[in-house]
């Protein structure tokens, strides 16, 4: 039963979500080119998912081992933040663990090779950059959310790489356009990621987790997840203006949520409690920009 609940922990279908978007907006772009390929769309999703589950294993050790999973207090917990907790709640052993992510690694490196040899040899170089920050954002030597570089990491692996790999396996082509709006909903997923590392704070700080939180501080940080979100909604603004994409303009439907989420930050960022409501509306705000910015390029490109 406790192996059942680990591994549905280290799934996080809430936070899977991120990926999803992204390979949402890469394919809808695609799409309005050619028909889907479904059996390399599927080969793809496996290969995302194998790699989040194992990046969750293999960090949910990484973190323990740290000690930030454990000095996260009660109080300070919420559906997005303090880790997925399966060593810490003894859900899973260590061996477990890392079983799980040895599997989930090796899982994905077959999709990709399968896609790489058999569809397109271009991919490899995502694929591995996508593995690499999957496994340094918590492992040495880089340890990358350790050291402030997360967020960037997040950004780039869950914006560019993801929607930029989906619509090279399906076309075999790379697009501008596409580009910039996976960078734009990088950096909403960036801001996702900086809004949860808000009730770890304490915790993280405690354990030289010394992610953009805890080196700017918390009212810093706000105001950056500000800047980060604002960035975001210019670049389908630009967009439009200078490409005559007018359709573009749906990914505007995440600007209501993104700017009710940074005010509730503004206000709140030492209360947990005050802050879940902006980490849930944070993520329905990268949802809907990757929901607007791909319907509109499937109906008007």
């Amino acid at each position: 039963m406790s192996f059942g609940a680990g591994l549905w922990r280290l799934a996080d279908p809430k936070v899977s979500l991120a990926s999803f978007a992204s390979l949402f907006l890469g394919l809808a772009v695609a799409g309005a080119r050619a028909p889907l390929a479904w059996g390399w769309l599927a080969l793809t999703v496996a290969g995302i998912f194998a790699v989040e589950v194992a990046k969750n294993a293999s960090g949910e050790v990484f973190d323990f081992d740290s000690g930030v999973d454990q000095a996260v207090s009660d109080e300070d917990r919420s559906p997005f933040s303090g880790g997925k907790r399966v060593l810490v709640d003894a859900l899973l052993t260590r061996r477990q663990t890392w079983g799980i992510a040895l599997a989930g690694y090796a899982l994905a490196s077959a999709a990709g090779l399968a896609i790489c040899t058999l569809r397109e040899p271009r991919v490899l170089l995502l694929g591995l950059a996508g593995m690499a920050l999957a496994f340094f954002y918590h492992a040495p030597p880089l340890r990358l959310a350790y050291r402030g570089c997360g967020e960037l990491a997040v950004g780039i692996a869950y914006g560019p790489l993801i929607a930029l790999g989906a619509f090279l396996v399906q076309t075999g082509a790379t697009d501008a356009t596409l580009a910039w709006l996976s960078l734009a909903l990088g950096l909403l997923i960036a801001a996702f990621l900086l809004i949860n590392e808000f009730p770890d704070y304490r915790a993280d700080r405690a354990g030289a987790k010394r992610n953009l939180v805890v080196r700017l501080g918390r009212g810093r940080a706000a105001r950056l997840y500000l800047l980060l979100a604002g960035l975001a909604y210019l670049v389908p603004v630009w967009l439009t203006a200078t490409q005559a994409k007018p359709w573009l303009l749906g990914a505007l439907l995440g600007l209501p949520a993104s700017c009710w989420a940074g005010g509730r930050l503004l206000r709140e960022s030492a209360n947990t409690a005050r802050i879940v409501p902006a980490q849930a509306a944070t993520l329905i705000a990268f949802l809907l920009f990757a929901l607007g910015a791909g319907s509109g390029s499937l109906l008007g490109g």
